[in-house]
């Protein structure tokens, strides 16, 4: 193995100061794993980042930033038990949290990957043992690598927390990461699914699928209307929000009888907006989620092999094109946007 190796490291907030840079080769320490990124895949949250808009002061610079990889283990340090060299793995994002409740201070002291802690737009990261979770065995690495941070919060939303269960009914936002897998989750899981969007071309997607039933917002503004018709005036049990904002008001009024609304994204803002009413009448229920912890993540794993789910790549971008990459997911994806590095 080379002593160097090339990582992007961002020297100062923003996109333009993101650079693609020589390191050294870090060497594992106890408890502690070298892994060769084969595949990163991008969150949303990555750019915010990058941009400074997400953490409440800049990280240690120069900073390597994105949250989500698939890779190899190369070697370890004194005392890992939990994977040996040549294990594929993904890490989980909320690096203290295993199960249950997270601790007090996850949260407080920014303890996830990619912003606060260093990311994993890098050829070779160092991990503890702790955080590796191995990868299904029935996805290459560049899909693998998709699944920590969007397969994991919708799966935390529907199943861990929503106890989802067939036959009740799932309205998905949008069509990236966090919402497509949120179709595939529910319909392998025998929920119906509505989908939606301002875009006629990504909703004959999502149709095709599995999609049950699609709200073009662009021709329905007033989505939740819709959303009653399709379920004969029931509402949806379950509703991933993944815009925020003055949006949450329709999501409330889209709802069933003690139906879930899981909030996940902002892209409207970050404050909320919903009437109180509609959220009395019908005993709804609404759950911030942020990822989840390391557990939900295996469990997970097993239900994507079980069900040989298959996530959905928009588009591959190599490791020296990574600034492309981060164009394409301001763009607005259908799926997920992922860069590959070169292997041995």
């Amino acid at each position: 193995m080379n002593r160097t190796m090339k990582c992007w490291q961002l020297a100062a907030f923003g996109l333009e100061n993101l650079h693609l840079t020589d390191v050294l080769v870090p060497e594992p320490g106890p408890g502690e794993v070298l892994v060769r990124v084969e595949a990163v895949s991008l969150n949303y949250r990555d750019r915010l980042v990058i941009q400074g808009e997400l953490l409440p002061g800049p990280p240690a610079m120069p900073f390597v930033p994105a949250s989500d990889m698939a890779g190899k283990v190369v070697s370890t340090g004194s005392g890992v038990s939990r994977v040996r060299e040549g294990d594929r793995v993904v890490a989980n994002f909320w690096t203290p949290w295993i199960e249950g409740e997270p601790p007090p201070d996850m949260t407080r002291h920014g303890l996830s990957l990619g912003g606060p802690l260093p990311g994993v737009l890098s050829e070779y990261i160092i991990l503890h043992e702790d955080v590796l979770v191995h990868s299904p065995a029935s996805l290459s690495a560049p899909e693998a690598s998709t699944l920590p941070i969007a397969a994991l919060t919708a799966w935390f939303a529907l199943v861990e927390t929503g106890r989802l269960h067939a036959g009740q009914s799932v309205l998905v936002q949008g069509t990236g990461g966090v919402a497509i897998f949120g179709l595939q989750l529910a319909k392998a899981l025998g929920a119906q699914v509505i989908v939606t969007s301002r875009s006629a071309e990504k909703l004959a997607r999502a149709r095709d699928l599995g999609a049950d039933a699609i709200i073009d917002t662009g021709a329905n503004p007033a989505w939740a209307v819709k959303a009653l018709e399709l379920t004969e005036g029931r509402g949806v049990d379950h509703i991933l929000e993944l815009i925020g904002g003055d949006n949450l008001r329709q999501s409330a009024s889209a709802l069933a009888s003690g139906g879930r609304i899981a909030q996940i994204g902002f892209l409207d803002g970050a404050d909320i907006t919903l009437p109180v009413l509609p959220l009395m009448l019908r005993r709804a229920v609404i759950q911030g989620i942020t990822v989840g912890h390391r557990t939900s993540l295996e469990n997970m794993i097993r239900a994507i092999d079980h069900h040989r789910i298959k996530p959905v790549i928009d588009t591959t971008y190599a490791f020296d094109n990574a600034l492309a990459a981060f164009d394409h997911l301001g763009r607005g994806p259908f799926g997920k946007v992922v860069i590959t590095l070169p292997g041995d």
